[in-house]
């Protein structure tokens, strides 16, 4: 059986090589009957700065919800707010 942890982890594997980003802080993981569902807090460099073409160190906080199978294969990923849900 998988551990939390394990989950986590390949979470922020993923997230990190997909976003090309340094740090993912996983903030929620559950255990559906044939899934997992999580949720990741990421920082990335801004959308609207960098579509301006301004070099800057500024960066949107987003929110990333992973859906994984058993085998801990990624199903589905996508930001919160691109997915219609927010808190």
């Amino acid at each position: 059986m998988t551990d939390i942890t394990h989950v986590g982890k390949t979470v922020s594997d993923f997230l990190k090589a997909t976003l090309n980003v340094k740090e993912v802080k996983v903030t929620k993981v559950t255990k559906a009957d044939e899934s997992w569902d999580t949720e990741a807090e990421v920082y990335e460099a801004s959308s609207f700065i960098k579509a301006l073409g301004l070099n800057t160190k500024v960066q949107d906080r987003n929110f990333y919800e992973v859906k994984l199978n058993n085998k801990l294969e990624v199903e589905s990923y996508g930001r919160k707010d691109q997915l219609g849900q927010s808190e």
